[in-house]
């Protein structure tokens, strides 16, 4: 949707042409935003349970089978050349995030919420919406060091999707944290001219 078509769909009216599906995507975006801000303002950390909430608010009302649920099957990721573990894996590999994550203070924020992100994608824990709870646990590691919530345009999206599966195939994230600190840049020059 549109910038215009999704202001329309918060204010509660329909966009023609849309698919309810879209409709509930702005929607649960919207309330999945609300539910970080309160993470943020009650400085919650990141945890499964936090993960999974974001993620069960994403796919409310879409596919409440598998909101907040782990997936149990095996997907692949459309266009990348990275294939996702086995489901089995999951749960183990989301709880040695957390505890990777948590072991990762060391590093500069932005770093640290661009590897977070990378990580989950990168064990792909949900039927769907890996990328949207992604980018959401993201800005909210972000938000929870004082940064600005970065925003993936659509003209950045190629590289960001490169960028990622570099970063899965390789291990190398450099590519990927450079677009992120471009991103966080941009938002912080955004922000200033505000003032």
């Amino acid at each position: 949707m549109t910038l215009r078509e999704t202001q329309v769909v918060l204010e509660g009216i329909t966009v023609g042409g849309k698919s309810i599906k879209e409709h509930l995507e702005v929607i649960n975006h919207e309330k999945a935003i609300l539910y970080l801000n309160d993470l943020v303002k009650k400085n919650n950390p990141i945890t499964e349970w936090n993960i999974k909430g974001i993620h069960q608010l994403i796919l409310k009302d879409i596919d409440d089978k598998n909101a907040g649920r782990y997936r149990r099957e095996n997907v692949s990721i459309k266009g990348a050349t990275h294939i996702p573990p086995d489901y089995l894996k999951v749960p183990e590999l989301m709880e040695k995030l957390v505890l990777n994550y948590e072991n990762w203070n060391n590093i500069h924020p932005i770093i640290q919420a661009a590897l977070l992100h990378g990580e989950l994608v990168k064990i792909n824990p949900f039927v769907d919406g890996n990328g949207r709870t992604s980018r959401l646990l993201m800005n909210l590691d972000l938000m929870n060091h004082g940064y600005n919530p970065v925003i993936i345009k659509k003209e950045d999206r190629l590289e960001y999707y490169e960028a990622l599966d570099k970063a899965h195939i390789t291990g190398n994230y450099t590519d990927f944290i450079q677009l992120i600190t471009r991103l966080e840049i941009e938002m912080l020059n955004k922000y200033l001219e505000l003032l």
